[in-house]
C-alpha cells in the first residue's frame, strides 16, 4: 500500500544483481524440490484420524480456498449494535511504525485491512469470534455477547490482515503479526499456545527478504499443507502433520518449509526504484511483498504481490507427500496488487489492482481483470478501469472482488461499488459510497455488504442481477470500516479503526450456533 515512482528501471545496482543471482540459485534451485530435516516442534505427534467433518463456520478470509464463500445467512433486516468489544471504556490501540523500520511511530487503533473475523464453533455448539487487532493482540470472543472466552494471544506488534482457523476441526489457529512472526497456535489449552512459527527474517528459508516482515494474508490449509505468503516477498508451503499427543492435545510436526520467491528478475527490473538499504538490511526499492491471501484450485496456488505479479504454483507433488513445486502461471498487472486472487467455478481468475505507479501497463490493462490461466500467453479475458484516486494519493482497488452467480462485484478506493457481468465484463450498475473504501464486498443470500471510511456499512438487495440494487439499510458505525465483515446466521461481525469490534444483529436475533 505504498506509492512508488515508475521510471527507474536502469537503477538496479551491482549488489542487487548479485542478490538476484543468489536468489535464483539458493531460493529456487536450493529450496524447491529438495528435502530437508523437519523443524523441531514442542510436542511429539501421534497419528490420529482427522475429525469426522469439516468445521461449520467461517474459518478464513472469504471462507474457502478459491476465496469465494462469504458466510451463511440470514442477514439482519434492521440491524443494531448488539455488543461492542472492549466494553470497559478502553480501546484496542498500540504504537507502531508508520511504515518500515526507522519511520515515525504513530498510534494504530481497531481493526484494519483485511481484518475479517473467523466465526468458528465450540464443542458446546456456540460460536466464537477470532480477530486480530491493532493492539497487537488476537482476541477470542463469545459470538453472542462479545465477552472474552480465553486470554488474548499477545504479539509484539500489530495483528493486521486476517487469520485462519483450521478448516478440518483441529484446534489450531494460523496467525501472523507485524512482529516478523507467523504462528501456528494450539487452541485446546487454557490459553493460546504457540506450537511453531516462521520468522520473516530467517534467511535460511528466504535468502533475501525483499520488503517487510509482516504477514497480512490469511493462510490456507489444503489437506495437511499450510500455504502462506509474506511481505518479505516469499511464498511458504509447509506440510504441517497435524495430530494429537497421548494426552489428547493437538500437535504439529512441520517439515522444513518449501519456499519460493513470488518475484523474479524481470519483475524487479520493472519495479526497481532509487532507494537505499534500511536498518534491517532490506533494499527499499523492491516492493514485491505478498500482502494478499493466497487462493487455491485443482493443485495450483495463486499469489499476488505488490510488484503486480500474479503467479501460479503447482503443489500437487507436495500434496502427495513430495517436495516439488513448479510455476505454471505468470502475469504482470503493472501495479501493486494487494487484493487476493478470486477463482470462480470454471477456473477463471479475478484480480483487482491498485493504480499508484501510474504506468502505461496499468493504464492499458485496467484495475479489475478476468484472467484465464489455461491461456498463459494471453490470459486477459476482459478488464475494467478504475483510475480515480481514493486512498493515499492512489486509485484502483484494495478490495478482493466477490463472485456471486453470474456477477462480479468490485469496490474501488474512490468509493465506487460496481456490478460487472462475469462473462462479458460489462458494468451493469454502480453506486457511490464514501472514500476511501478498501474493505472487500461480501454477498450472502442475495444481499451485498460493503463498508467505507465514512463509518458506514451498506446492504443492497442484489437478488435479481438484472435489476438496479435497492438499499436495504445503512448502519453508521462511527468510524472507518476498513475491515471486511463476517456473516453468520443472522449476525455480522466487523471492527472499525475507532478501536472496537462489533456484534451486529436484529434486536431479537438469538446468539448464533453452529447448526442455525
Amino acid at each position: 500500500m505504498r506509492r512508488m515512482e515508475t521510471d527507474a528501471r536502469d537503477h538496479i545496482s551491482a549488489w542487487a544483481a548479485g542478490a538476484l543471482a543468489l536468489i535464483a540459485l539458493a531460493g529456487v534451485i536450493g529450496v524447491v524440490g529438495m528435502s530437508a530435516p523437519a523443524v523441531p516442534v514442542l510436542a511429539a505427534p501421534a497419528p490420529v484420524q482427522p475429525p469426522d467433518q469439516p468445521v461449520a463456520g467461517l474459518t478464513t478470509f472469504r471462507g474457502d480456498a478459491p476465496r469465494t464463500w462469504y458466510g451463511e445467512g440470514p442477514l439482519p433486516t434492521d440491524p443494531v449494535k448488539r455488543w461492542v468489544y472492549p466494553n470497559d471504556g478502553s480501546k484496542m490501540c498500540s504504537m507502531s511504525a508508520e511504515g518500515g523500520a526507522g519511520s515515525p511511530v504513530k498510534q494504530w487503533c481497531g481493526t484494519g485491512w483485511t481484518g475479517q473475523p473467523n466465526v468458528v464453533p465450540l464443542k458446546d455448539g456456540t460460536m466464537e469470534i477470532r480477530e486480530g487487532a491493532y493492539d497487537g493482540h488476537y482476541h477470542f470472543l463469545d459470538a453472542g455477547t462479545g465477552e472474552p472466552l480465553m486470554p488474548d494471544l499477545v504479539t509484539g506488534d500489530l495483528a493486521k490482515g486476517s487469520a485462519t482457523s483450521d478448516p478440518d476441526g483441529y484446534p489450531l489457529y494460523y496467525a501472523g503479526s507485524r512482529d516478523n512472526h507467523f504462528r501456528v497456535v494450539a487452541m485446546d489449552r487454557s490459553a493460546p499456545q504457540v506450537l511453531w512459527e516462521i520468522d520473516a527474517h530467517d534467511t535460511s528459508l528466504a535468502p533475501h527478504p525483499m520488503w517487510n516482515d509482516d504477514w497480512d494474508g490469511a493462510a490456507l490449509i489444503v489437506d495437511d499443507v499450510l500455504i502462506e505468503g509474506g511481505e518479505n516477498g516469499y511464498l511458504y508451503i509447509v506440510p504441517v502433520h497435524r495430530g494429537y499427543d497421548p494426552r489428547g492435545l493437538v500437535t504439529v510436526a512441520p517439515d522444513r518449509p518449501i519456499v519460493v520467491p513470488g518475484f523474479d528478475n524481470q519483475l524487479l527490473q520493472a519495479v526497481a526504484q532509487p532507494g537505499e538499504i534500511n536498518s534491517d538490511g532490506l533494499d527499499t526499492r523492491y516492493d514485491v511483498s505478498i500482502e494478499s491471501s493466497v487462493a487455491y484450485r485443482d493443485g495450483v496456488v495463486y499469489a499476488a504481490n505488490s510488484g503486480g505479479l500474479i503467479t501460479g504454483w503447482d503443489i500437487s507433488d507436495v500434496l502427495d507427500g513430495g517436495r516439488n513445486v513448479h510455476q505454471v502461471f505468470r502475469f504482470w498487472t503493472g501495479d501493486d496488487t494487494d487484493a487476493s486472487v478470486t477463482i470462480d467455478d470454471e477456473g477463471y481468475l479475478y484480480v483487482a489492482s491498485e493504480y499508484q505507479r501510474f504506468d502505461r501497463t496499468s493504464q492499458q490493462l485496467g484495475q479489475l481483470m478476468k484472467l484465464d490461466p489455461r491461456n498463459p500467453s494471453d490470459p486477459v479475458v476482459w478488464s475494467v478501469p478504475a483510475l480515480e484516486l481514493g486512498f493515499e494519493g492512489a486509485g484502483g482497488s484494495w478490495s478482493t472482488p466477490a463472485v456471486y452467480g453470474d456477477t462480479v462485484y468490485m469496490t474501488t478506493a474512490g468509493g465506487r461499488v460496481l456490478a460487472i457481468d462475469r462473462t462479458s465484463g460489462t458494468v451493469m450498475w454502480e453506486r457511490q459510497i464514501g472514500s476511501p473504501a478498501i474493505g472487500s464486498p461480501v454477498v450472502v443470500d442475495g444481499t451485498l455488504l460493503q463498508g467505507d471510511c465514512s463509518g458506514h456499512l451498506y446492504a443492497w438487495d442484489v437478488s435479481d442481477p438484472n435489476a438496479q440494487p435497492r438499499l436495504e439499510w445503512n448502519l453508521n458505525l462511527g468510524d472507518c470500516v476498513e475491515s471486511t465483515p463476517a456473516v453468520w446466521h443472522g449476525w455480522l461481525y466487523v471492527g472499525t479503526r475507532a478501536g472496537y469490534i462489533y456484534g451486529i444483529a436484529d434486536a431479537g436475533t438469538p446468539p448464533p450456533t453452529a447448526t442455525g
